[in-house]
């Protein structure tokens, strides 16, 4: 692989072993993350029916995690930070695992909103901590290749965990239990364990991973550094970090995409089951099959976004795949064409990520970059409570996803454009422009 023509031998291996040791291990994690936090969608297509939970409960429920979610994200990056990544993520995971596997306990639509909200507090900080921890461990040659690699968990979480969720409502009534309990007990466990495996596994740094070499440790630090001295990326007071132009034009693009994006993914399922009349089982296939497609996709995107140099247009055009499918959901008639316009949503979502997550490391670096990363996610992710409770609000009131599917397209065009807003105050204005907070007048 390529490395800005350091084409020798010790870059070469270098890059393989940290590829190898970090990313299939971080991988594994987010896919736990992922799944914990979504696999409700699939619950619920047992558990609204026995809990009695209309379409605004359930919606409210899915949402309200996310603002759990985004209240600690900024403080929880920041202690991760100051204590390393290894100690806090493993506290991150074995917390999230145990609330996760608790909501089968639920009976009410308040016990309902309070785990889910503090299954968001539990996870708050883990995916902004490994995007700041892969900066420290990736040259930005390759980093979106990296990152791609570790964000394909999101789709293919869904192409294992919405059948194998599927299948776990098969057991409904064994040993007492709901099938949707079964299900959230049975894939929160991982998590926990997973948990504590990461004190044996991550090093905080290159300097202390014993599984390299003194060599390829210099190499890697001296090879970070230099990419550190020719980036734009600033290390500046967290105050100034917070209050950066770029880094609140970037959490509001990311609240309108993941608005858009957890429309679908807590509702994709039940609409997919309606639209077509299938099986909880075979509903959980189609969207494991979609989450596969778009996997695909997100690999050939990062790729594609290393290989130019080019980040902004690749996200730009991958929103504009969201539009299209939101509309062609929203417009079109047949059920089998209306569920293959829906997949163009997660396979446009997913390909976005791994070119915006570069753009944040562009900008960025240290601490101050720890918690810009955190803060675009915290609102970002607050897009997560608006897309599900809105879709499902309208969805009791009007008994249609029309309208909804309508403004979920419209979203993703205007944060198709603001890609492009980015960019110009990143690449195509001075440095020291590009990098100044706005003055008061």
């Amino acid at each position: 692989m390529a490395i800005d023509g350091d084409e020798t031998e010790l870059a070469r291996a270098t890059m393989r072993r940290v590829s190898t040791r970090l990313l299939p291990f971080l991988f594994l994690l987010f896919i736990c993350n992922f799944l914990d936090r979504t696999n409700v969608a699939i619950a619920a297509l047992q558990m609204n029916r026995d809990l009695r939970f209309s379409a605004s409960a359930y919606g409210f429920g899915a949402g309200i995690f996310f603002l759990g979610y985004g209240l600690l994200e900024v403080p929880s990056n920041l202690i991760l930070a100051r204590v390393g990544a290894r100690r806090w993520i493993a506290r991150i995971m074995i917390t999230w695992g145990i609330v996760a596997a608790a909501m089968m306990f639920v009976r009410t639509p308040v016990q309902f909103y309070a785990l889910r909200f503090l299954l968001g507090a539990a996870e708050a900080g883990f995916f902004p901590g490994i995007v700041y921890y892969l900066s420290d461990w990736f040259p930005a040659a390759q980093r979106a290749r990296a990152l791609s690699r570790f964000l394909t968990a999101v789709p293919i979480s869904a192409a294992i965990g919405n059948p194998i969720s599927g299948w776990l409502l098969g057991l409904d009534g064994r040993g007492g239990l709901a099938g949707w309990q079964w299900l959230f007990l049975l894939e929160g466990i991982p998590s926990v364990l997973l948990g504590l495996v990461v004190f044996a596994v991550l090093c905080d740094r290159p300097v202390d991973a014993p599984w390299l070499t003194v060599e390829q440790r210099d190499w890697l630090d001296k090879r970070l550094q230099r990419d550190r001295e020719s980036s734009l990326a600033h290390e500046i007071p967290l105050g100034r970090a917070l209050m950066h132009p770029a880094v609140l034009l970037s959490a509001l693009l990311y609240f309108l995409l993941l608005t858009a994006h957890y429309g679908y993914t807590f509702w994709g399922p039940s609409i997919i089951r309606d639209a077509l009349h299938a099986s909880n089982a075979v509903t959980g296939l189609i969207s494991g099959g979609i989450a596969c497609v778009a996997a695909i996709v997100m690999i050939g995107v990062g790729a594609s976004s290393d290989r130019t140099g080019e980040r902004f247009i690749h996200a730009a055009a991958c929103l504009g795949l969201v539009a299209l499918g939101y509309a062609g959901a929203a417009l079109l008639s047949n059920p089998i064409v209306r569920v293959g316009a829906l997949a163009l949503v997660p396979i446009g979502v997913d390909g976005f990520f791994a070119p915006f997550w570069c753009t944040q490391t562009m900008l960025l670096r240290g601490t101050s970059a720890a918690a810009g990363i955190a803060l675009v996610n915290s609102i970002g992710n607050t897009g997560g409570f608006v897309g599900p409770y809105v879709l499902g609000v309208l969805k009791d009131t009007t008994g249609s996803t029309t309208g909804a599917f309508l403004g979920l397209a419209a979203l993703a065009v205007i944060a198709s454009a603001l890609c492009f807003g980015l960019r110009a105050r990143l690449l195509l204005t001075p440095a020291s422009e590009a990098l100044r907070p706005y003055s008061r007048a």
